[in-house]
């Protein structure tokens, strides 16, 4: 068969895991493809593989060889799956490869955020440090996780991981569900508000949709304690963008992590440039799922939907 994977930038770096590919058929990567060059590069191929291209209707019309469509992320929102049904053509994604890799930045966010570790590191090397009257520093305290109330906003496969990883912190975990059918858990299920009323920090888990587009705007900050974190490592529509560096900009809650955006990359023009303390609002760069373990475990998927066949 012939494969054809149409943006592999996010995994260039780890050649040999690409390369395995390969062994399915007759494979041809390239690092980014642009709309007008999509039809052309997938003329013949019975295999498309995308992370972020959009494969449309329009596109699909011009390509009768094509039999499947993988995705090299967990989100299906690239592909036109209503007309892919039509043309019997499956649309296969990868999901929970980017479990572990996406909790750990959940929580290492929050700490340095909550420790103000970003601060702290410059200290030492700028001199603020050495002139301490003191042996240690700190310009503002912080509190330890054990004790404190943890909420997560979607208690799937990663919300659970960080909730354990809360646990084993010593915290303690509430959730709620965006959905309402996940309640079976080890933890309490709260709604949206008591969850913002009663967490020290909270973070989001969610898929987008209808149901959470915009979930987190001014009214919910504002039922967040004034020393409360919110970490955002799901979609950046679930967080109303211009409302939260509103509320950490008037002190309404302590601090925010974010590794999504509305737009990616973040263009410079956007409102959390805007933000008046930058030790305040922790940004990264949609890096969280994108561990090497993650990354292998993104090609396994690839390889074992590939596997099944058309």
């Amino acid at each position: 068969m012939n494969i054809v994977f149409l943006d592999t930038a996010t995994l260039d770096d780890l050649p040999d895991q690409l390369q395995r590919l390969a062994s399915l058929g007759t494979y041809v990567g390239y690092s980014g493809t642009k709309a007008d060059e999509v039809v052309n590069r997938l003329t013949g191929a019975q295999v498309a593989i995308s992370n972020k291209v959009v494969i449309d209707r329009g596109v699909m019309d011009q390509l009768p060889d094509l039999k499947l469509i993988c995705i090299a992320a967990t989100g299906k929102n690239n592909v036109d799956l209503k007309a892919a049904e039509e043309r019997g053509i499956p649309v296969r994604n990868v999901s929970g490869y980017s479990t572990e890799a996406v909790a750990q930045l959940t929580v290492t966010s929050l700490l340095a955020l909550a420790m103000d570790l970003l601060h702290l590191n410059e200290a030492v090397y700028d001199g603020t440090y050495a002139k301490s009257p003191s042996f240690a520093y700190w310009r503002r305290s912080y509190a330890e996780l054990s004790g404190a109330t943890y909420g997560i906003i979607g208690l799937g496969t990663i919300g659970r991981r960080v909730a354990e990883l809360a646990t084993a912190f010593g915290a303690n975990v509430i959730y709620h569900s965006t959905s309402g059918r996940n309640n079976d858990q080890p933890y309490p299920a709260v709604s949206l508000d008591e969850l913002l009323t009663a967490s020290d920090a909270v973070s989001i888990h969610c898929p987008l949709n209808e149901r959470t587009e915009g979930l987190i705007d001014r009214s919910a900050l504002r039922k967040m304690k004034s020393g409360a974190y919110l970490v955002n490592v799901a979609r950046g529509g679930v967080v109303v963008e211009a409302d939260l560096i509103q509320a950490l900009n008037d002190g309404i809650i302590a601090g925010a992590a974010c590794d999504v955006f509305t737009n990616e990359p973040l263009p410079n023009d956007h409102v959390y440039h805007t933000v008046r303390d930058r030790s305040r609002l922790l940004l990264t760069p949609h890096v969280g799922w994108a561990s090497v373990e993650a990354r292998t475990l993104l090609i396994d998927g690839l390889i074992e939907n590939i596997r099944k066949g058309y």
